[in-house]
């Protein structure tokens, strides 16, 4: 089947996700700086949770323009990336009421891991689809930045749990910079071809 309709569902769920986050977003109880400063959990569990929407739909969008059909597997392996990302909002929700404890940064990088093993699970789905020689396979090759983001998050998830919440959440931004530069390989294998 066509893919046009995966793509269409998956901009409009990343779409609701953002707006579910940005009405999270309260304005500060008074009209100081400090009163806005004193929001920073809020804020900056929403920028980094923005900014790893972003990168999913962009990666996601990329990924897409290497594949011509999809079916059911693809499908499931694309709700359930869905699903782990629609989770962002509630994480990020937690941190911004609790601040930067156990719980909350542990379950931030739990949910994390959970939507990078989904990822994964996507994109092998659609190689398997098109085979080793695909366009897809050619351009991801062994995906050593995908990999080390999965262990960088399993080792956030780990620090929370051990009572370094804060390193924790220091940790989870390091795979938002590594993937903040857009992947070429997509697009320059689609170029080539």
């Amino acid at each position: 089947m066509q893919k046009g309709r995966l793509e269409a569902f998956t901009d409009g769920v990343m779409a609701i996700i953002i707006t579910i986050m940005v009405l999270e977003l309260h304005e500060p109880a008074g009209a100081g700086w400090r009163d806005l400063l004193a929001l920073w959990p809020v804020m900056i569990s929403y920028v980094l949770s923005f900014v790893y929407v972003g990168i999913y739909w962009n990666n996601h969008h990329h990924m897409f323009q290497a594949v011509k059909a999809v079916g059911g597997r693809v499908l499931w392996a694309n709700l359930h990336l869905l699903f782990w990302l629609s989770l962002l909002p509630f994480c990020a929700g937690w941190i911004a009421q609790d601040g930067l404890a156990r719980g909350p940064v542990g379950l931030f990088g739990l949910d994390l891991l959970m939507a990078a093993v989904a990822y994964f699970l996507l994109q092998g789905t659609l190689i398997r689809g098109q085979g080793r020689e695909g366009l897809l396979a050619r351009a991801v090759g062994a995906d050593c930045k995908g990999r080390i983001s999965v262990w960088i998050y399993a080792g956030g998830v780990a620090l929370a749990v051990l009572a370094w919440p804060k390193l924790a959440f220091g940790l989870l931004w390091v795979p938002a910079l590594l993937w903040a530069v857009p992947d070429a390989r997509i697009e320059r294998l689609l170029g080539e071809g």
